[in-house]
């Protein structure tokens, strides 16, 4: 007799399975409501430029140090911030991954799926 459900599922694991994922949603949702809350401080060329980022990779703060600001080279400049930002994104990125295993770690799931 076909079951419909391929694999032999029965109703009772369907509703087992689906709590679970219910579970993980919310945990999620908390996870990542608790990481916009979080911030990440980064600097570059010797504390010249700082960023603070929050977990929701938004920028709260860019400081530049005066030192820094060489009108004969801005360049130099530039790429001070360019290098903070990118340097905090990734860091924030690092920060999510890391708690997004922690929080996935239980369910048996492959590397990299979520």
């Amino acid at each position: 007799m076909y079951s419909g459900m391929g694999g032999g599922m029965n109703m009772n694991n369907m509703g087992a399975m689906m709590k679970k994922v219910q579970k993980f949603q919310a945990q999620m949702k908390l996870m990542q409501d608790e990481l916009k809350k979080k911030t990440i401080e980064v600097t570059a060329g010797g504390g010249a430029v700082k960023v603070v980022i929050n977990g929701d990779k938004v920028i709260e703060k860019l400081i530049i140090d005066k030192a820094a600001v060489d009108p004969e080279d801005v360049e130099m400049l530039q790429d001070l911030v360019m290098a903070a930002v990118n340097e905090s994104i990734k860091k924030v990125d690092d920060m999510t991954t890391g708690e997004m295993q922690k929080l996935t770690a239980g369910l048996g799931l492959p590397p990299g799926l979520i």
